[in-house]
C-alpha cells in the first residue's frame, strides 16, 4: 500500500503525516486489496478539511471530513473510509456467495 499525504495551505508536519498514517493501516488492516491512498489535508479560514481517494481492487473510494480541527478531521475521515471500505467488501463477498448458491461461476 503506497500513501501520500500533501498539504493546501498548510504544512504537513512530521507529527501530521504520522498521525495520518496510524489511522489509516486502520483502513488497510480490513481490506488487504488497497492499493495506493492519497490523502490531501486543506485549511480554509477556520475549516480544516481532510479528504482521501482509495484506490482498491476495482474500483475507486472517496471520502471527506471538515471540521475545526485537522486531527478531528482526519479522524473523521478514517470512521468513513473505514465505513466505506467495509461496506465495498460485503458487496464483494456477498456477490461470490450469491453466484455460488445459484451455480453460475462463470
Amino acid at each position: 500500500m503506497q500513501l501520500n499525504v500533501s498539504g493546501h495551505h498548510v504544512e504537513v508536519t512530521a507529527s501530521l503525516r504520522g498521525y495520518v498514517e496510524s489511522k489509516i493501516d486502520k483502513v488497510a488492516r480490513h481490506f488487504d486489496l488497497v492499493s495506493d491512498i492519497n490523502c490531501i489535508l486543506t485549511v480554509e479560514k477556520l475549516r480544516h478539511k481532510a479528504e482521501a481517494t482509495v484506490k482498491v481492487n476495482g474500483g475507486t473510494i472517496y471520502a471527506d471530513a471538515i471540521e475545526e480541527d485537522m486531527y478531528a478531521a482526519i479522524d473523521g475521515l478514517v470512521d468513513k473510509l473505514d465505513r466505506r471500505v467495509r461496506k465495498y467488501k460485503e458487496k464483494l463477498v456477498d456477490h461470490r456467495a450469491r453466484d455460488a448458491q445459484k451455480g453460475n461461476f462463470g
